[in-house]
């Protein structure tokens, strides 16, 4: 079995993302390659999508959103992400277990008392006007039946997990700040989610694994878990198995992969890519060393925005005022530093549409 190194690991999860070659894909159709993007903060997918297609224009995003060819909704580690309608239909239903299971280990002393499927017929019922709502407006609406709950623990079980619900815009769009609305996804998209299947089945579960590798592979199971965060994929992986092509990586663990999916040549370069917070680039891997030292691993879950500098994590960056500020990792040589300077130009630039495109690199930490 073919063994593959940390570096051809790594280029093929930056071809995979996009990120090794920016794509002329129309924006509906790289959100649908990349499974969606990770969108709890509303202003990132613009950025990640930016660092992944040529000529992205942010309009072009926002108009998906209004015009309900995507979606913000609670899907994957039940977090919020952007995703085709399309998707948001096929998958949602596949993923409500888990989205349960996900709010009750934060809330499941609050929520001991409470009837799930009662909760979720109320909040149906209260939803059924087809009026957008808050969370907080909801759960104030729910809390007279289980006060000892409170509306904190009843909102989060409604919004993320019990109601297929989408945020609406303006929340999401370009430059603009907005609270979270919710509404019932199959009133925002005029269908019917797709029904859960019957016992034995999982072709959904299949699909994802297709998607999966297409997006992120070669990869592991384990890696397919940490990305969706989804029980029962074992009998995906062995109902598709004969049909995808299997390695090793240097620690022995089997990595699975689609047989004709792009594997570069470890020496391929990788440019400059400023990738937002929270991008599943990072964070679609149970193993992320392929693209961050494991000393900087932490950086991922705190919403650190990265440098990817020869396809690793090398910096972390922000923006202030009208300024894109980097801050070294480790040393950078003198033609990654002009290299990162470039890209945060034209980073600089989108933020900011063309009034700015002021970069500082910060000294070595230390």
């Amino acid at each position: 079995m073919t063994v593959l190194d940390a570096r051809a690991l790594n280029r093929a999860a930056l071809a995979r993302q996009l990120l090794l070659d920016r794509a002329g894909l129309p924006v509906l159709d790289a959100v649908g390659h990349l499974c969606g993007l990770q969108a709890q903060e509303p202003q990132e997918p613009f950025v990640g999508l930016w660092s992944r297609l040529r000529a992205f224009e942010p309009a072009g995003l926002s108009d998906l959103l209004t015009g309900r060819s995507v979606v913000r909704t609670h899907l994957m580690r039940r977090t919020v992400h952007l995703v085709t309608a399309a998707d948001a239909l096929a998958w949602r239903a596949r993923h409500e277990g888990m989205l349960r299971q996900r709010v009750l280990g934060t809330y499941r002393r609050e929520l001991t008392e409470v009837d799930l499927g009662e909760l979720a017929a109320a909040g149906r019922e209260i939803m059924a006007d087809g009026e957008p709502r808050s969370m907080g407006e909801l759960a104030r609406a729910v809390v007279g039946r289980w006060p000892a709950a409170g509306p904190r623990p009843l909102g989060e079980m409604l919004v993320a997990a019990l109601l297929p619900t989408a945020q609406l815009p303006p929340r999401g769009l370009w430059r603009t700040t907005a609270g979270a609305r919710y509404a019932l996804i199959p009133s925002w998209l005029g269908r019917e989610i797709d029904p859960p299947e019957p016992d034995g089945f999982d072709l959904v579960g299949q699909a994802l694994l297709r998607r999966y590798l297409a997006a992120f592979g070669p990869a592991a199971s384990a890696d397919l878990r940490a990305w969706c965060g989804l029980a029962g994929l074992p009998a995906a992986v062995a109902a598709l198995r004969e049909e995808l092509a299997a390695f090793r990586d240097e620690r022995g663990r089997e990595l699975l992969d689609l047989p004709d999916a792009p594997r570069p040549d470890p020496d391929s370069p990788a440019p400059v890519r400023f990738l937002p917070a929270f991008d599943n680039a990072v964070l679609g891997y149970h193993d992320r060393s392929r693209i961050i030292d494991d000393a900087h691993r932490g950086l991922s879950v705190q919403g650190a925005r990265v440098v990817l500098v020869d396809g690793r994590v090398a910096a972390t960056w922000t923006l202030q005022a009208d300024t894109v500020l980097v801050t070294p990792l480790r040393r950078l040589s003198r033609t990654d530093r002009a290299d990162v300077a470039e890209e945060g130009w034209a980073l600089a630039s989108f933020l900011t549409g063309g009034e700015s495109d002021r970069v500082r690199i910060a000294p070595l930490p230390g």
